[in-house]
C-alpha cells in the first residue's frame, strides 16, 4: 500500500486573524403565525453578535500565483518520481484511477481538487518542494473530507515567504487548472479557495494508513453541492457485491506519472474484507477500511482501481460518501491486489463534530454567551475547561431566548434570538433576518444541528401545550414547514437543551430535565420527522440547577458538553463522554458569580 509522504515540521507566515463578514441571509420560512421576513440585506435592528474571528482570505491574485507555482511543481514531482522508478529507486506515491471513464463535474459537484506546495524558501527551484496533489469531497460549504496522509504533518493554512498559500482547494470544475504563457492561471470555470483550518485523525498511522481521514475547513463557503456522509449505523452500503463509484484526477496508467486532466470515475464492487487481508496482511484493518474493485491483473489491461493522485477522493454509494481513497499496491496494478478506502461510517462520530465546529474564536471549541435581565450581552471564549474573561458585546433589551447554530453553514455560529414580543430573529454578526412572529407560543426552542441527515441545521420547538415540532433548516438562516414530533413534552417545562453529538455516532442529540429533576437523553435518529429515539435516563438530582446551556463541544474533544448553573450562581461544566448510558463525565467547577444572567446560550 502507498506510504505517506514525509514533510518538514515548520510554520511560517501565518495569516493574521481579521474580522470578516458573513453571507447575508435570504428570506425566512415557516414559523408560528409567520409574518413576512425583513427585506434581504435590510436589518430590522443593528446586529449584536460580533463578526467572527477569521484569518484574512487570500485574494484571487494570490491564489492564482499559488497555482502558477503549485501546478508545475506537482508535475515536476511526478516526473521525478517516474525517473526514480526507472532507476529502481521508487518514490512514495499517492493513489489514482486506472480504468474507468471521464465524467463531468455536474455528475459529481462535490468533487474537490487539493493542491499543495511548500516552496521551502526557493520559489525558483522545484526540486526541494513539498508539492503534491490530492482529491477530496465537499461535505459542507466550508468543509472538505480527504485522506489523513494528505493533511497530517502538512500546514494547509500556512504561506510561503512570497505570500502565496501552501495549499488551496479547487471546486466546480472537472478540469485541472493550467498555467498560461504569461504565468496566469486558467481555472477552467472552477473556484479556488484557501484553507483556514485542518484536522487529521490523531491516530493516523502513516505506515498502515489506518485512520486515514482528515477534514479541511475552507476560508469561505463555496456553492458546490455537498455529499452526505454514510452514517455510523450504515451496513447496507458496505454489503459485499454492492457497486460503488470512485472519482479522482489520478494517474490513468501504471507506466505514466501524468495526472488525468479531466475528472474520471470507475465502478468498483465492494469486496469481502478477506480479499484485502490476503493481499495486504495486517496492514488492512477491516473495521476501519473498505476493500473494493476487481483484483488487479498485473498490468493496466483488465485493471480498474485507484492509483497515485486519487488519494482523498470519494467512494460513493447511493448518493453518500462511504469511502475515502487511501491506498493500493505500489504499482497500482500488482496482481491480486485491490483498492483500499477509509470506511467513512467508522469515522462518522469524529468527522461530524469537525463539520459542525462553528465557534466565534475559530479554535474549534464552542463559546458561551450570557445575557443579563437588562439585555446586556457578554461573550466568553472557551479555553477548554474554563472561559476567558468576558467581553461586553452591548445591550439587546427584551431578549427571552438565545441559541447558537451555524444556520447558513458558512462555518461561523449564528445567534437565534427570541424577544418578548414573540418575534424570532437570526443574527450572523453583520446581518439580521426576521424568521417570523408568534414564537412566544413555544415554551422551548432547541437548535441541535442537522437532525434529518440533509446536511442543514434544524430547529425543534415545544409549544406551551406540550406538543413538539420539527422545523427543517433551509441552509439560509430560515426554516421550512414544520411537522409534529409528538405530544406530552410539557413534563419538561421548557428545559430542553442540545447542540452537537453526545453519543459519538455523528448525530446531534438533546437532553431534557423533567419536573422531578431527572435528566433524560434523546439521541438523534438522522431521520425526520421522527428525529429522536426513545429516551434514556441520565440520572436524578438535576433540580439543583436553574439554568443550562448546550453550545456544543466546549472542551474540543469532539463530544458535545453541557453547562449548568446552580441556584447559588456557581457555573459547572459537564464534559461529554460519547456514551449513550453516561453521556457526561464528572462536573468541573467553572466559578461563582454567574447569577446575573437570565440567559446562557
Amino acid at each position: 500500500m502507498f506510504p505517506a509522504r514525509k514533510s518538514a515540521d515548520r510554520r511560517r507566515g501565518r495569516r493574521l486573524p481579521l474580522a470578516a463578514g458573513a453571507v447575508a441571509f435570504g428570506a425566512g420560512a415557516a414559523g408560528v403565525l409567520l409574518v413576512a421576513p425583513a427585506q434581504a440585506g435590510t436589518p430590522v435592528r443593528p446586529p449584536v453578535a460580533p463578526a467572527p474571528v477569521h484569518p484574512q482570505a487570500p485574494s484571487a491574485a494570490q491564489l492564482g500565483a499559488a497555482a502558477a507555482h503549485a501546478v508545475p511543481a506537482v508535475h515536476a514531482r511526478d516526473k521525478a518520481a517516474a525517473q526514480s522508478r526507472a532507476t529502481g529507486k521508487a518514490a512514495p506515491l499517492d493513489p489514482k484511477i486506472i480504468g474507468g471513464t471521464t465524467t463531468t463535474i455536474a455528475s459529481a459537484p462535490w468533487a474537490v481538487q487539493l493542491w499543495y506546495d511548500d516552496e521551502n524558501g526557493t520559489p525558483a527551484d522545484f526540486s526541494d518542494d513539498d508539492a503534491f496533489f490530492c482529491s477530496g469531497v465537499l461535505v459542507a460549504p466550508t468543509k472538505v473530507v480527504t485522506a489523513g496522509h494528505c493533511a497530517a504533518g502538512e500546514h494547509w493554512d500556512d504561506t510561503n515567504p512570497d505570500g502565496t498559500v501552501f495549499g488551496f482547494a479547487l471546486t466546480g470544475t472537472d478540469q485541472l487548472p493550467t498555467v498560461n504563457a504569461d504565468n496566469t492561471t486558467n481555472w477552467h470555470g472552477g473556484t479556488p479557495t484557501a484553507v483556514w483550518r485542518q484536522w487529521s485523525h490523531p491516530s493516523f498511522n502513516a505506515v498502515t494508513l489506518d485512520n486515514d481521514i482528515a477534514v479541511l475547513t475552507l476560508d469561505t463557503p463555496v456553492t458546490a453541492t455537498p455529499l452526505p456522509l454514510a452514517p455510523a449505523d450504515d451496513t447496507a452500503d458496505y454489503a459485499v457485491g454492492t457497486n460503488a463509484t470512485v472519482y479522482g484526477w489520478g494517474r490513468t496508467s501504471s507506466t505514466s506519472e501524468d495526472l488525468s486532466q479531466t475528472l474520471r470515475k470507475a465502478t468498483l464492487p465492494i469486496d469481502p474484507a478477506a480479499d484485502c487481508t490476503a493481499a495486504y496482511g495486517t496492514q488492512f484493518n477491516a473495521a476501519h477500511q473498505v476493500c473494493a474493485g476487481p483484483a488487479a491483473t498485473g498490468t493496466d489491461d483488465g485493471t480498474t482501481g485507484v492509483c497515485n493522485g486519487d488519494s482523498g477522493g470519494p467512494l460513493v454509494v447511493a448518493g453518500r460518501l462511504v469511502g475515502v481513497t487511501s491506498g493500493a499496491s505500489q504499482s497500482c496494478v500488482a496482481e491480486g491486489t485491490y483498492s483500499v478506502f477509509t470506511k467513512v461510517s467508522a469515522y462518522d462520530g469524529v468527522v461530524q463534530p469537525r463539520i459542525d465546529d462553528a465557534d466565534v474564536s475559530g479554535d474549534g471549541r464552542a463559546d458561551l454567551w450570557g445575557v443579563t435581565s437588562t439585555g446586556e450581552m457578554y461573550l466568553y471564549f472557551s479555553t477548554g475547561n474554563a472561559f476567558e474573561a468576558r467581553r461586553d458585546e452591548g445591550a439587546n433589551p427584551g431578549l427571552t431566548l438565545l441559541r447558537q447554530s451555524d444556520l447558513d453553514r458558512d462555518g461561523f455560529p449564528d445567534l437565534l434570538e427570541r424577544y418578548s414580543d414573540g418575534q424570532l430573529f437570526v443574527d450572523n454578526g453583520t446581518t439580521v433576518s426576521r424568521v417570523g412572529s408568534g414564537w412566544n407560543s413555544m415554551a422551548s426552542l432547541v437548535a441541535p444541528g442537522d437532525l434529518s441527515g440533509d446536511g442543514l441545521p434544524d430547529l425543534v420547538g415545544t409549544d406551551t401545550n406540550g406538543t413538539s415540532w420539527f422545523y427543517p433548516g433551509n441552509g439560509k438562516g430560515g426554516f421550512g414547514a414544520r411537522s409534529q414530533i409528538g405530544t406530552g413534552w410539557g413534563q419538561y417545562a421548557g428545559t430542553l437543551y442540545g447542540s452537537g453529538d453526545l453519543t459519538g455516532d455523528g448525530r446531534p442529540d438533546m437532553v431534557a430535565r423533567d419536573t422531578t429533576g431527572v435528566l433524560w437523553l434523546y439521541t438523534g435518529t438522522g431521520k425526520a420527522p421522527g428525529v429522536w429515539a426513545a429516551r434514556t435516563r441520565v440520572g436524578a438530582g438535576w433540580g439543583q440547577y436553574d439554568l443550562f446551556a448546550a453550545t456544543g463541544d466546549i472542551t474540543g474533544d469532539g463530544h458535545a458538553d453541557l453547562i449548568a448553573r446552580d441556584t447559588t450562581g456557581v457555573l459547572w461544566l459537564y464534559p461529554g463522554t460519547g456514551s449513550t448510558t453516561a453521556p457526561y463525565a464528572a462536573r468541573i467547577r467553572i466559578g461563582a458569580g454567574w447569577g446575573a444572567y437570565t440567559q446562557l446560550g
